[in-house]
Parts: C-alpha cells; sequence; structure tokens
C-alpha cells in the first residue's frame, strides 16, 4: 500500500492565488522525485471545535483558511529517498534567490507521515 505525508497550513485567505501558484510550482519536484500524486486543498467547510480542530492545531487567524494536503508515495523507501532529495534541491531553498517566498508561515505547518493500513474504492 502507499505512504502518505499529511499537512495542514494556515493560509492568509488573501493569498489563495499565491499559495496555488506555489503549489503548482512545487509540487510537481514531488512526482520528480517518486510521489504518485499530490493534492491541495482549501477549506471550505471546516468547522470549529469544541476542544480541538483544524484551525485551532495550526493557531489559524480570521484572516486565514486552513490548507489540507498531501502526497502519496509508493512506499516510505521512495518517500525517503525523494524528501532526501528534496531537503537538498537548490529548487526547494527559501533562501535561494530565484523561489519566491512563501505564502504561510511554515513554522505553524503540522505534518507527518502516514502508513497507509486500509483503502476502500469504488
Amino acid at each position: 500500500m502507499s505512504y502518505i505525508d499529511g499537512f495542514v497550513i494556515a493560509v492568509p485567505t488573501a493569498n489563495k492565488q499565491k499559495f496555488i501558484e506555489h503549489a503548482r510550482r512545487f509540487d510537481p519536484i514531488f512526482i520528480e522525485l517518486g510521489a504518485l500524486r499530490v493534492i491541495e486543498g482549501w477549506g471550505d467547510d471546516v468547522p470549529e471545535g469544541k476542544l480541538t480542530d483544524f484551525r485551532r492545531a495550526v493557531q489559524a487567524t480570521a484572516e486565514e483558511t486552513v490548507a489540507f494536503s498531501w502526497v502519496e508515495w509508493p512506499d516510505k523507501a521512495t518517500r525517503d529517498a525523494g524528501m532526501k532529495k528534496m531537503v537538498e534541491d537548490p529548487r526547494m531553498d527559501p533562501a535561494n534567490p530565484g523561489n519566491p517566498p512563501m505564502p504561510f508561515d511554515g513554522k505553524r505547518m503540522i505534518f507527518g507521515g502516514f502508513e497507509q493500513v486500509v483503502e476502500v474504492k469504488a
């Protein structure tokens, strides 16, 4: 089964188009390095919880929208090798003068890798 990297990010709502452009520029690098697909989701129906919720998890303000994204890899070994290459890739370096700034605060991003244990398809 696939291996999944998941991400939750607070993005200034005014930066929606910049977020999309950022994804279109950088997401193909995941594919180049072995990912099967990348999904970027823009919060549309993200309810506030009583104890916790997506907004609290990333400390989103009223001027921010929660984005939920994931990268599907064929397996963990491919993911580990791809992520190692990505960290070393100058196209991913925010200090590289040719790279645009991130349209969100990366310090508040939550992320993790997940072993797929169940899959149900239509």
